[in-house]
């Protein structure tokens, strides 16, 4: 990670539709250019698209959606795909959900949070769990898209992530 190049963060979970999109898309609008946020599973459906509910928090909360998909994380394992910094799980384990393991150096963290999609709640019910999530994922990128560079090195990102899961 060098100073001019920004970090880039790949935010996992399960199906790539919910949790992680929230981040990728938080990230990228909170970011101030020292960040860039991607998101995929480990096994979306197929066909799948983001949560339509989700897209209307974002959108609500003045985040753009423009180019989010649901995607498998196999992308990211092409060649050409960009390196990553930091890759951090966003599945529940507390609620038996397996989630995805990331190969390789980067740093990573767990940052679980329930699915809002989740239940057989109403609309008005997953709407008010979007906002919910939608809201601690913001608050946890807000503290690391402010940490000072000197946090962000290579060698101390791991545990500032590991960290910040218990903000």
């Amino acid at each position: 990670m060098s100073e001019t190049s920004p970090i880039r963060v790949l935010f996992l979970c399960t199906h790539n539709s919910a949790r992680s999109i929230l981040a990728e898309a938080t990230l990228n609008h909170i970011g101030k250019g020292r960040f860039v946020g991607y998101s995929a599973g480990s096994s979306p459906r197929e066909n799948q698209q983001p949560n339509p509910i989700g897209l209307q928090t974002l959108e609500t909360a003045g985040i753009s959606t423009a180019g989010l998909r649901s995607k498998s994380w196999d992308e990211f394992a092409l060649p050409d795909a960009p390196h990553m910094d930091l890759i951090i799980t966003v599945c529940d384990n507390a609620a038996g959900e397996v989630c995805p393991f990331w190969p390789g150096k980067p740093a990573t963290a767990h940052w679980g949070y329930a699915d809002p999609s989740a239940g057989d709640g109403s609309d008005a019910d997953k709407a008010q769990a979007f906002r919910h999530t939608l809201h601690a994922i913001h608050r946890r990128l807000e503290l690391l898209v402010n940490l000072p560079t000197d946090k962000l090195s290579a060698m101390v990102i791991q545990q500032t992530a590991k960290d910040l899961a218990k903000a």
